[in-house]
């Protein structure tokens, strides 16, 4: 009797998902604002990938324009005309004075993009920008009840996929100037889980080519008979 082999190479493709993804989680445990992504299997064994979007430990950082949020929410980021979101808030200046992300992508305001001419930079817990005694304006942060239109771009970038009208005002949201928030990723953790995906990848392995060794003594006596 030939033994089926689909069980064990399906065991054996979810293990090397769960590794893909878990590499990734690692290869993201230093980027400011990441979200962890985490993988799960319906009765159909149909993968589902999610993100996790709990707190990360906010960090100090010393530079003034650098800005991390303690609770739910999303820094409003403008590209090519289209908005995105983020928690990164590792921000600087760029050559008009628009504050900008890390690859030049202006933050928004509820004016519009932020620009900054002044030297005494305040932000507070709220979100306003006071500059040199001068509220000029206010972050525009914003979330929304159903996360699972927003995508994942990159390490920390996020485009919503459902109705911009979704977004809402963060409640119990906390502005921390000069702070970064790390991403939620504990290395531990993730090799811990990385170890024991791979063993169980192994085995799955060895079971394949077991079954394959039995399959192929069975043919052969078959082809005797």
């Amino acid at each position: 009797m030939i033994l089926e082999m689909t069980r064990p190479v399906q065991g054996g493709l979810r293990q090397n998902l769960k590794l893909e993804l878990i590499s990734n989680n690692l290869a993201n445990a230093n980027s400011t604002g990441y979200k962890k992504d985490l993988l799960s299997f319906d009765n159909m064994f149909k993968s589902q990938l999610t993100t996790d979007y709990s707190q990360g430990d906010i960090k100090t950082s010393g530079n003034k324009l650098d800005i991390a949020l303690h609770g739910d929410g999303f820094f409003k980021i403008q590209s090519d005309n289209k908005v995105y979101y983020t928690r990164c808030g590792e921000f600087s200046l760029n050559n008009n004075s628009i504050l900008s992300t890390a690859d030049g992508k202006p933050v928004l305001g509820e004016n519009g993009p932020v620009t900054i001419d002044g030297t005494d930079i305040q932000i507070n817990n709220d979100g306003e920008i006071i500059v040199d005694s001068q509220l000029i304006d206010k972050l525009d942060i914003v979330t929304f009840f159903d996360k699972s239109n927003l995508k994942k771009i990159g390490a920390s970038l996020f485009d919503y996929t459902g109705n911009p009208n979704d977004e809402i005002i963060p409640e119990n949201i906390f502005v921390k100037q000069g702070h970064l928030e790390s991403p939620n990723v504990s290395v531990v953790t993730e090799m811990t889980k990385m170890i024991k995906t791979h063993r169980m990848f192994e085995t799955y392995q060895k079971m394949i080519q077991t079954i394959d060794e039995i399959n192929g003594q069975v043919i052969s006596e078959m082809g005797k008979a």
